[in-house]
């Protein structure tokens, strides 16, 4: 039967999106001329000889480093981890890092980026720093150096590495004096701390650090050659024509489809935003068939978050969240029309990605994401109850629900659907969410939960668990 009631509607006040269609189609678009693409290739291949060259220990680590942080890694992937892996089997490895703190954190970082795994070098690194500790003087540009790459280097840290963990804690207080008290140190190296501080290396987007670096590479003391910044500056500006291509297409796709402007007007819009985050998961131009699914299915996931936290009934909810479960077209009928509306449209457009990764895959795909989807909404509709029944849950009791409704695992399942690159055993680990998956999820809830907390100081309990959380996630990493 359908619901036919009319009861006050709550408001989240949401503005609307300042990325109208109409601007978004006129982003100019560059940089795709076939001379660009000739010239990138070149100056790739000069970059490739230059990977090849002879050179000092820390002078090749650096180079990496600069290819990484300049947003060209990508293109050099297998001889980067290829030379990693030459370097960290070595012999002489010690000798050539001895009282080098900064080389051998740099090293340890780069490795840890790319995989590998690095144990002893780790040990290396804090025996380093114990030996040399009381002779840092914050005032001299090389041991300012050292801390900062030991800063850096201490995100990457493992279950077990609690000493790292504690170097990097002091690398942090150093160099945030350093930058107060910085007589001697240049102006390019404090632009560092500061950055740095902001968001450690390991944390930041790829795509927003590297258009930062871009401008700051050219001032660092291990500036090699301007090969490598014209490429960054060519290389970024294709990759940015890629994503204004791209972003043109949701755009439009969003706005045939009507969903927020004409039919569900209470929800947000938020299409840049949504494609912006698949551009800071997998940035490289490759994965367009991913950023594309992604933007799609978290712009339906924002609008159904807002059916469930501001506009629905209980009731409506019940009815919604046991339509997704069936996921039948003909059951939809008895659904109130805004309601029918956005679930023909979510489930048109799962079943069009799940056809196209299927067929291309041969591999059927859609129960993953129906599964994907049912479990959102059903944790969705557990906390709907407990605001429509003055229910206060447990803090456990809030995190077994939490961890799903923050939509964390959404992302990461549907994601593996998409790039193409799965097996039918692969897929069918999917039925069990791993550790890793559920405890970066849980991860996410406690963050998202604390951005907008205006009382954090009152949460040690929230702390504490980040602590447990972290330290589990890592563990279910390793044993994969």
């Amino acid at each position: 039967m359908a619901i036919t009631s009319d009861p006050a509607r709550r408001s989240g006040n949401y503005q609307p999106t300042i990325w109208d269609d109409s601007y978004i189609q006129t982003l100019s678009v560059g940089f795709t001329e076939e001379d660009c693409l000739i010239r990138r290739d070149k100056l790739k291949e000069e970059v490739r000889h230059l990977i090849g060259e002879e050179r000092g220990l820390v002078e090749q680590l650096e180079l990496f480093d600069n290819l990484r942080q300049l947003g060209l890694s990508y293109h050099f992937e297998l001889e980067i981890k290829n030379a990693l892996r030459s370097i960290n089997s070595a012999k002489n490895i010690n000798n050539e890092l001895e009282n080098n703190l900064h080389g051998t954190a740099l090293l340890f970082r780069l490795l840890r980026e790319h995989g590998l795994y690095a144990s002893q070098l780790c040990l290396d690194l804090v025996n380093n720093f114990k030996s040399k500790k009381i002779n840092y003087n914050m005032n001299l540009e090389h041991d300012v150096k050292d801390m900062l790459s030991l800063y850096e280097a201490s995100y990457l840290a493992v279950d077990g590495e609690d000493a790292l963990d504690e170097a990097g804690e002091f690398a942090a207080n150093f160099i945030e004096k350093a930058k107060g008290s910085s007589v001697n140190i240049p102006q390019r190296l404090i632009e560092q701390i500061d950055h740095a501080l902001e968001l450690p290396l390991h944390w930041r987007m790829p795509r927003l650090h590297t258009r930062w670096y871009i401008d700051a590479y050219v001032t660092q003391d291990n500036y090699m050659d301007p090969i490598l910044l014209e490429l960054a500056k060519l290389d970024f500006n294709i990759v940015q024509s890629i994503y204004k291509n791209e972003l043109k297409e949701m755009s439009r796709w969003w706005k045939n489809l009507g969903i927020v402007c004409d039919k569900l007007d209470f929800a947000r819009d938020r299409l840049v935003e949504h494609y912006l985050w698949a551009v800071g998961f997998c940035f490289e131009p490759k994965y367009w068939k991913f950023r594309k699914g992604a933007t799609q299915m978290n712009c339906f996931i924002t609008t159904i978050d807002d059916i469930y936290d501001v506009y629905g009934t209980l009731d409506e909810l019940e009815h919604f969240t046991e339509m997704v479960n069936k996921w039948e077209f003909s059951a939809l009928q008895s659904l109130p029309d805004y309601m029918k509306t956005c679930l023909t449209l979510l489930f048109n457009t799962v079943n069009e990605i799940a056809n196209t990764s299927s067929t291309k895959q041969g591999i059927d795909v859609f129960l993953y994401l129906k599964r994907a989807w049912a479990d959102l909404c059903n944790a969705y509709l557990t906390e709907a109850r407990w605001y429509h029944t003055g229910y206060t849950p447990t803090l456990n009791e809030y995190l077994e629900n939490a961890w799903i409704s923050i939509s964390g695992n959404f992302p990461l399942s549907s994601s593996y659907c998409l790039s193409g690159e799965f097996t039918e055993e692969s897929l069918n680990s999917l039925d069990c969410y791993h550790d890793i998956v559920r405890y970066s999820c849980m991860l996410l809830r406690l963050y998202d939960d604390m951005a907008t907390s205006k009382v954090r100081k009152f949460f040690p309990s929230i702390f504490s668990t980040y602590k447990i959380l972290i330290k589990k996630s890592l563990r279910a990493m390793n044993s994969m």
